[in-house]
């Protein structure tokens, strides 16, 4: 898990689909810039067209005022049908703006495809295009502090960062959070609670970040218990990372120091998490550039030794950091009865635990 202060930072921006790409390489953008676009085409609708107009289906296409592959609008004609000289009118309209794809002369039915939706994937971050993927997208460049977070929920959102807390073991609460900060992203220390995350949705907003929050208030804020499916496409109305995990944990004193440095900074957040099956981390990217610094983008090789920061992700101890101790060489038997090889921690408080090294991930600061 990174905690950069200072680092090059490169965003694979890809549609889902093939499309147009709408940026050239050494570009500058900005957060929203359009990087590419593409259409992903309607969904198709079954209109009863010979059932509605009293003919067989067979009869149907002589009945057709629009053709396969002509456009038509909501509750315009498609086809119409008159018996005794005109003196019986029947028409059948779309129920959709869209396109005729199909008329058949079996089932008696009509597919209009709904209209073309327009997909735009922007930049993200503000930086340099570095690479053009043809019909795909872009990767974008960009250098500032690189932040990644245990747990979140919501999507690409950007904003001015706000700390709000004097210091990382403070909690979030609603009275702190007023009118001015529609639009940022708000930083607490040791906890967020429900009643502030609802008054910050209701001034509109972009994010919070905090050390931990309640499950249940989760749980609550969501209306579904949370799985281990991807999270990041929850319509909430804003973005929330966690950078410790449940309940009240006080936030990292270099991740807390991070947001205190570059206080009033824009910055991008992304709450999207997947913990199994290829872990996706929620973040935060505030861009900024530095005389005098390289944004290294060398990446954490030398594994675990004496000394190395980590945080302990699974219970008893799910969300304490330390440095590790020792590595005992023996495998030693857990509460599971399995022989696994472990490590010895000492957390932050002083105390000293061991853990199976699978329980714990390195943190690159």
């Amino acid at each position: 898990m990174k905690i950069k202060e200072f680092i090059t930072v490169d965003k694979e921006r890809k549609l889902p689909i093939q499309g147009e790409v709408l940026v050239e390489e050494g570009q500058e953008v900005s957060f929203d810039t359009v990087v590419a676009e593409t259409a992903i085409s309607g969904d198709p609708v079954m209109v009863p067209a010979s059932v509605t107009l009293g003919v067989e289906p067979e009869e149907l296409e002589e009945c057709m005022v629009k053709k396969i592959g002509d456009s038509v609008e909501k509750d315009e004609v498609l086809a119409k049908y008159s018996l005794f000289f005109g003196l019986i009118k029947r028409t059948l309209t779309s129920p959709l703006n869209g396109t005729v794809e199909a008329v058949s002369n079996i089932t008696g039915q009509i597919i209009v495809r709904g209209a073309p939706i327009p997909v735009h994937v922007d930049a993200y971050i503000p930086g340099k295009v570095v690479k053009v993927l043809p019909r795909e997208g872009a990767i974008i460049e960009t250098t500032g502090a690189f932040i990644q977070g245990i747990f979140g929920i919501g999507g690409e959102r950007h904003g001015r960062i706000r700390v709000v807390v004097a210091s990382p073991d403070e909690v979030l609460k609603p009275d702190e959070i007023g009118p001015d900060d529609k639009g940022n992203i708000l930083v607490g220390g040791s906890l967020i609670t429900l009643d502030a995350i609802r008054k910050a949705v209701e001034l509109g907003v972009a994010g919070i970040i905090g050390g931990g929050i309640e499950s249940g208030d989760l749980t609550e804020l969501m209306g579904v218990d949370i799985g281990v499916a991807i999270t990041g496409e929850e319509e909430l109305g804003i973005t929330v990372i966690i950078t410790e995990g449940f309940g009240q944990m006080t936030m990292h004193k270099k991740t807390f120091d991070i947001f205190k440095q570059l206080d009033g900074l824009m910055a991008s957040i992304n709450g999207a998490t997947q913990i199994r099956a290829g872990v996706i981390r929620p973040e935060v990217v505030i861009p900024y550039k530095a005389k005098g610094k390289g944004g290294s983008k060398e990446e954490l090789s030398g594994g675990m030794v004496p000394g190395t920061p980590v945080r302990i992700i699974r219970n008893p101890y799910f969300g304490a950091i330390g440095k590790v101790a020792a590595l005992p060489v023996e495998l030693q038997v857990v509460e599971t009865e399995s022989k696994v090889r472990v490590l010895e921690v000492e957390l932050e408080d002083g105390r000293k635990v061991v853990v199976p090294r699978a329980n714990v991930e390195i943190i690159e600061e």
